[in-house]
């Protein structure tokens, strides 16, 4: 939260800052030439620049909300590009005009005090509202960048206090800031901040499909470095520079950043002489004298004192709640569908384009599965699983240019399809093709034949290590023992199917009563512990013979065993969730220091797995894949640098930063296997 802060908190400040003399001169002013009686005019103003700039936050956020997550991208990245622009020309601006800005509005609002009420107040509203404007932009870009608004509102928020003190001290005289000085330094730290910015921008408008280059990266360090760590988090949330960036990214931030920074720093050397810098004190409450008295206002009319003051704020907040409510499209929740085993989609109208939320009402007196689709492919836009009779669940889709049905599966009977309705405009959505069981049929033939050939070479392996405890060659054992863990561990994705087997086979200690020295504790933990806790032969011959039984059964049963298709794609996730839960902590080590070895042979299990379900990914997300391959490389070069042969690193000797890193690899990985069990999931609705 905090390291998102700092950006706003400077955009605050400086914002702040800038509006805050400005308003602190036009009062001065008016206070000088004995106008008092027009400064309610002047901070209606204020308040009217307030009013728009947060009715522009919130025209930007809920238009944002009402897109697909395309456009949403390409949406924030072409305003992050402005919000550059904008920052870019607000730091040259007042470079140049902080010299002279007081002399400036004190004309501007001499020549209003001579025009009337309203131009006062239209002198204060664009004096103020042109900052209001840019920090409600600039705060909305980088809150998207950071994925949350708390720490980016939170530094904003200090920041402007922290600019209305300062402005208060000015003007009572209690303090002197060179303000060039202060501008000049903060210019330079901003110009830093929107090339930071500028390379966030970029890669939404690559992520949201308008620019090229989205898989062609100049840099990525995401194995080296600890994306979670304190000082990565500092880096990304103040500079916005990622441990992967694209070669548009880091040329666009280097060009930004050297061009601009250029100028910037020329003009300083170059204007820097001309003048003695006048003092805070001097531009916020300078002279006055030099403008004539106002004329006295001319008798008020009778109207209450409040009435243009929440005119100026309710209009803006009026104009923004128009503009939203009617930007968006109709929410289709106000659609209620009928389900039933005879009808399906019933109320069901032509939908606008956008995010909608359809209430799915069962009519009928079974449960159903209720699915969006398209009826010309079968493709899934959205689905509801186990809708009970009578009972109302909200269904929420993207919608987009296309054709669309509801169809219904009662939990006995035949589907049953609505009639299809067509929507124009609105792009194009993501739809997931369903999969069937005879889909995942061969990859799951490919993955028995796989585990069956891994059994029988771990049956091979558990007979050499049981004779090799028989024959009290222990030595030979602890490196026996680990190649046939390490086999069993690549099987990873069968777990769940070798029924009671696993737990004889791979069993931990924790919950039973004697923990290691329990008479229930068996298989290759119970070796491992034996193994490396000075147990002699004759102690671990029965727990080796078992071993070696247990196994020999298991290669028996397999080929019989159900194995669900519909479990191979959860698999995909579920097998290096484990790793990092048990095998990353060390929490299954009982003496081996292996536990990295193991995670290993999981990662080699989860490629394998993938391997085989690659032409149904390829099929429905082409881009998962080679996103997956790149985290799986990164993990197998971190567990790579840990072993030597055959020794392992144990897991609590690693180096923080290894570990940070081996963590935070894994979880990437993870994070990106995620989608894949939603994609390969079996769906009733072909």
């Amino acid at each position: 939260m905090w390291d998102d802060a700092f950006p706003s908190f400077l955009i605050g400040l400086r914002e702040g800052l800038e509006a805050g003399l400005i308003v602190s001169i036009l009062v001065a002013t008016l206070v000088r030439a004995e106008a008092r009686s027009r400064l309610p005019q002047v901070w209606t103003g204020v308040l009217a620049a307030i009013a728009v700039a947060m009715s522009f936050g919130a025209v930007l956020t809920f238009t944002a909300a009402s897109m697909p997550q395309t456009a949403q991208e390409a949406f924030g990245g072409v305003l992050s590009v402005i919000a550059v622009a904008f920052v870019t020309a607000m730091v040259f601006w007042m470079r140049r005009s902080a010299r002279n800005l007081s002399s400036e509005l004190k004309q501007k609002v001499s020549g209003a005090l001579a025009m009337g009420s309203g131009m006062l107040i239209l002198t204060s509203f664009l004096a103020v509202g042109r900052e209001g404007l840019e920090t409600a932009l600039f705060l909305w870009t980088t809150a998207q960048a950071a994925g949350e608004s708390a720490g980016p509102l939170t530094g904003a928020a200090i920041g402007l206090l922290l600019a209305a003190g300062l402005c208060w001290g000015l003007y009572r005289r209690v303090l002197k800031i060179n303000l060039t000085k202060f501008f000049t330094a903060t210019g330079v730290v901003l110009i830093v901040i929107a090339a930071g910015v500028l390379g966030y921008g970029l890669r939404d408008l690559q992520e949201g499909g308008v620019l090229p280059g989205k898989t062609a990266y100049a840099v990525d360090l995401a194995g080296s470095i600890d994306a979670g760590s304190w000082y990565s988090t500092l880096i990304q949330g103040v500079f916005n520079l990622m441990p992967t960036m694209t070669w548009l990214q880091v040329v666009a931030y280097v060009a930004y950043l050297a061009v601009v920074m250029t100028l910037f720093v020329r003009g300083v050397r170059v204007t820097a002489p001309k003048a003695k810098p006048e003092t805070a004190t001097q531009r916020s409450a300078g002279a006055s004298g030099e403008g004539s008295a106002a004329r006295k206002p001319a008798a008020a009319r009778r109207r209450p004192v409040w009435v243009v003051p929440a005119a100026v704020v309710a209009v803006p907040a009026v104009v923004a709640g128009l503009f939203v409510a009617l930007g968006r499209p109709k929410p289709a929740g106000d659609q209620t569908v009928a389900v039933s085993e005879t009808d399906c989609g019933k109320g069901f109208t032509v939908p606008e384009p956008g995010r909608q939320t359809f209430q799915m009402h069962n009519t009928g007196r079974q449960a159903s599965e209720v699915y969006l689709v398209d009826p010309s492919t079968n493709a899934v836009y959205g689905e509801i699983e186990g809708l009970a009779p009578g009972t109302t669940r909200d269904l929420v889709a993207t919608i987009a240019g296309g054709t669309y049905a509801w169809r219904c599966v009662p939990a006995s009977g035949k589907a049953v399809t609505s009639k299809a309705v067509t929507v124009t405009g609105g792009g194009a959505a993501k739809p997931v093709a369903p999969v069937s069981e005879q889909d995942l049929a061969a990859p799951l033939k490919s993955y028995k034949s796989y585990v069956g050939k891994g059994l029988d070479t771990l049956a091979g392996q558990t007979r050499a290590l049981q004779h090799d405890i028989e024959g009290g060659h222990l030595d030979r054992a602890r490196t026996d023992w680990l190649t046939a863990h390490r086999t069993y561990a690549s099987l990873g994705a069968a777990y769940g199917t070798f029924e009671d087997f696993d737990k004889k086979i791979d069993g931990r200690a924790d919950g039973l009563p004697g923990g290691e020295r329990d008479k229930d504790f068996s298989g290759f933990l119970r070796l491992e512990y034996g193994l490396w806790h000075g147990r002699s032969a004759k102690e671990l011959t029965g727990p080796a013979r078992q071993l070696s039984t247990d196994v020999a059964g298991l290669g028996k049963a397999f080929p019989s065993q159900d194995f669900d298709a519909g479990d191979l794609p959860l698999r995909a996730h579920e097998i290096l969730e484990n790793t990092l839960q048990f095998e990353l902590t060390g929490d299954t080590d009982e003496g081996s220091g292996t536990n990295l070895a193991t995670a290993d042979a999981n990662l080699a299990g989860t490629r394998e797995l993938l391997t085989v379900l690659k032409p149904l990914l390829t099929d429905r997300a082409p881009k998962v894949l080679p996103t997956v391959d790149t985290d799986i490389d990164r993990v197998q070069k971190l567990l790579d640098a840990q072993h030597d042969g055959g020794h392992w690193t144990p897991v609590e000797k690693l180096s923080d930063a290894d570990r940070r890193r081996l963590d935070g690899a894994t979880g990437q990985l993870l994070e990106d296997l995620a989608p894949i069990p939603d994609l390969l999931e079996i769906r009733k609705s072909a």
